[in-house]
């Protein structure tokens, strides 16, 4: 007769320890209730006065308010018009100017202060290099006003000196950021392979740690570019006279008479904006 056997508890329990563990569901924010009103709403109030500013660009009547049909009239006019081609030259000029040296000031402090040991007063430093982000604009432009001006009075000289080192002091921390996040995201090791295979620390640098963090430094630059751009506090305080931007520009006309040449501006500068985002990702897109 056959012996049966009675199969133990760790025996019967094993089917239910190798069977799939469910996994726990991911938290959604879509999930909330109203989420999708208020998403709606969001981009309803951010963007609809834009839609309307480059409807109303393309109006052929004077009025800001009354369509009375399409036209590139005031395109036209803008282009035609001294006063906006100086500025926008100027504008261009300082934006150029200041976020070159911006960068370059940024990239310097993203490697002295990601490829290097932790060392006191580093927090410190961060914060200095921050400390255009974390005060009122306005704050800036007051103190720039009153350093500025002493120096005006005591050299007499009144170039746009005085706006570059404006800008390229408020545009360091815009340039940083993304500089200083691209360094703490790359891999070190490669860096070290390439000391170990002799090679100098100019010659690293310039072969290996550029070409990695360059995304960092070209994101930097545009915004940097853009911060310096669109700029009317900081500039409206340290200009001299016939240093108008297009930002102070635009503003001088909206105390005067109201036309649709303003939302022209508005347009190339959006229009101008977009393009520039769109080429950085395409860049780097084909970069990865």
């Amino acid at each position: 007769m056959a012996e049966t056997t009675t199969p133990t508890p760790t025996e019967t329990a094993a089917p239910a320890l190798t069977a799939p563990r469910r996994e726990p569901r991911g938290y959604s924010v879509r999930s909330l209730p109203g989420f999708a009103v208020i998403a709606i709403f969001t981009f309803f109030a951010l963007y609809a006065p834009i839609l309307i500013l480059v409807t109303y660009s393309f109006n052929a009547g004077t009025s800001l308010a009354i369509w009375e049909g399409f036209s590139l009239r005031w395109y036209y006019q803008a282009a035609a018009n001294e006063a906006v081609q100086d500025a926008a030259i100027r504008s261009l000029y300082l934006a150029f100017c200041a976020a070159t040296i911006a960068t370059v000031a940024a990239t310097m402090a993203a490697l002295a202060t990601t490829r290097t040991r932790r060392f006191p007063g580093k927090t410190m430093i961060y914060a200095l290099i921050n400390q255009p982000l974390m005060i009122p604009e306005i704050v800036t432009a007051v103190a720039l006003l009153i350093v500025f001006a002493a120096i005006k009075v005591w050299t007499g000289h009144t170039s746009m000196i005085y706006l570059i080192a404006a800008h390229t002091a408020f545009c360091v921390p815009f340039a940083y950021l993304p500089i200083r996040a691209r360094l703490e995201t790359m891999d070190n090791t490669l860096e070290t392979a390439a000391q170990d295979l002799y090679a100098s620390r100019w010659l690293t640098f310039r072969r290996v740690t550029l070409p990695l963090m360059w995304p960092g430094i070209v994101a930097g630059l545009m915004l940097a570019f853009v911060i310096s751009l669109d700029d009317v506090v900081i500039t409206e305080f340290v200009k001299s006279a016939g240093q108008e931007t297009i930002p102070t520009y635009m503003l001088g006309q909206l105390r005067r008479v109201v036309t649709p040449e303003v939302n022209a501006i508005s347009t190339v500068i959006l229009m101008a904006g977009v393009i520039l985002v769109a080429l950085f990702f395409r860049l780097t897109s084909r970069r990865r």
